[in-house]
C-alpha cells in the first residue's frame, strides 16, 4: 500500500499512462509529476506488458531468499524441540544454531511456547491461538455458561476512576467499601444474557440466580435449560441448592477442566464486556448510580449490541 507521502499512487501512475497517450513527452510528465524519467518509463513499460493490473501496489517481499535457513535445518530444529523440550537458548548450544533462527523457525512453524505446554510430557495445556478451537452449540437451551464477575463498589460520591488512585479503595477488608458480585447467565448457542448484582457468591445466591435467569430466558424464548457449564467453584460443586434448581428446571450440571477457564469462555467474555461497556464505561458518582444502569445495558447488549460471532447480529435474532 502506498505510504501517505508517496509520490505516485495508483491513480498517479494512470495519470502518467494517460498523459503518454495524449503524446505528452516523457520528459515533460516527469516534470510534472516531480518524479524521475526513469520512474515515468518503468510505468509506461509495465502498463503495456500488465494492463491496469501492473500499475497497482506490489509486495516488497523479494521473490527469492538466498538466505534463508534451509529445510534441512528447519527439520533438526523441530526435532531437537520435540525431543528436548527446551528453549531458543539451550537449543542453541545443542545443535549450533543461533538462537534468533530458532525462535523464527518455531514460530514460522507454529510451535506452542513451552509456557503453554507439560514440562514433563511436551502436551499443551493451556490455551492458545493455535490451539483454541471455537465451537457453538446447535439450539438455544443446549448449553448456557455461568460465572460471577466480583467489582469493588463505587464509595458515596465517587471512585478513583473519578478521582484518580488516590481515592480509597477495597483493599481494607474492615473499612474498605465492599464489593458487588454479578452473577451472569449466558446461553451458548445465542449468546443471549441475563445479569444480576448479589451481595455474596454462596450456593444458595448461585441457586436463586440460576432459577430467575431461566425464568428470563424462557421469557425470550428459550424454555428449557438442557445443561449449565460453571468453574469448579465450591458453591457451583457442593451446593445442594444449585443441585436442586438444576433438577427443577431439568437441566444437567457439568463443570470445565481445573484452570481451563477458557472453556466457559463465553461467560467470561461477557465479564471482559460487562466491565469495559457498563462498570468502567464511566465514571460513575455512587454504587446505585452503577447498578441501576445495568439492566438498560444489558438490554442493550440482547437487543442492539452487535457481535462479531452472530455476523453482526444481536443476541435475540437468533431467537
Amino acid at each position: 500500500m502506498s505510504h501517505r507521502n508517496a509520490r505516485l499512487t495508483p491513480h498517479g501512475r494512470l495519470l502518467i499512462v494517460q498523459r503518454h497517450q495524449a503524446n505528452w513527452k516523457q520528459a515533460h510528465i516527469a516534470a510534472a509529476m516531480g518524479v524521475s524519467r526513469k520512474c515515468v518509463k518503468t510505468w509506461i513499460d509495465r502498463y503495456e506488458s500488465e494492463g491496469a493490473a501492473g500499475l497497482e501496489d506490489r509486495s516488497s517481499r523479494p521473490h527469492t531468499m538466498p538466505t534463508r535457513t534451509s529445510s534441512e535445518v528447519e527439520a533438526q530444529v523441530l526435532a531437537a524441540r520435540a525431543e528436548y523440550r527446551e528453549g531458543q537458548d539451550v537449543l542453541a548450544a545443542k545443535i549450533g544454531v543461533p538462537a534468533r533462527t530458532i525462535a523464527r523457525v518455531l514460530r514460522r512453524h507454529d510451535v506452542p511456547y513451552l509456557r503453554e505446554c507439560d514440562p514433563m510430557s511436551g502436551e499443551v495445556i493451556r490455551s492458545s491461538k493455535a490451539t483454541a478451537m471455537r465451537y457453538e452449540r446447535e439450539r438455544p437451551g443446549e448449553l448456557v455458561h455461568m460465572d460471577v464477575k466480583k467489582l469493588g463498589k463505587i464509595p458515596l460520591g465517587g471512585g478513583w476512576r473519578a478521582f484518580g488512585r488516590g481515592q480509597g479503595g477495597n483493599r481494607d477488608r474492615k473499612n474498605g467499601t465492599g464489593y458487588d458480585f454479578v452473577h451472569s447467565l449466558v446461553d451458548d448457542h445465542s449468546r443471549l444474557a441475563y445479569s444480576e448484582i448479589l451481595p455474596d457468591e454462596r450456593g444458595v445466591t448461585c441457586a436463586e440466580f440460576l432459577s430467575r435467569a431461566a425464568a428470563y430466558f424462557a421469557a425470550k424464548g428459550i424454555p428449557a435449560i438442557e445443561r449449565v457449564m460453571t468453574d469448579n467453584a465450591f458453591a457451583y460443586r457442593h451446593s445442594a441448592a444449585m443441585k436442586q434448581v438444576c433438577a427443577d428446571i431439568g437441566a444437567r450440571q457439568i463443570f470445565i477442566k481445573p484452570h481451563c477457564p477458557w472453556q466457559n469462555g463465553k461467560v467470561e467474555r461477557l465479564n471482559r464486556t460487562l466491565a469495559t461497556e457498563w462498570a468502567y464505561r464511566q465514571a460513575f458518582m455512587t454504587n446505585d448510580e452503577r447498578a441501576a444502569a445495568l439492566a438498560p445495558w444489558l438490554e442493550h447488549y440482547n437487543t442492539q449490541r452487535r457481535h462479531s460471532a452472530l455476523a453482526g447480529l444481536p443476541p435475540i435474532s437468533r431467537l
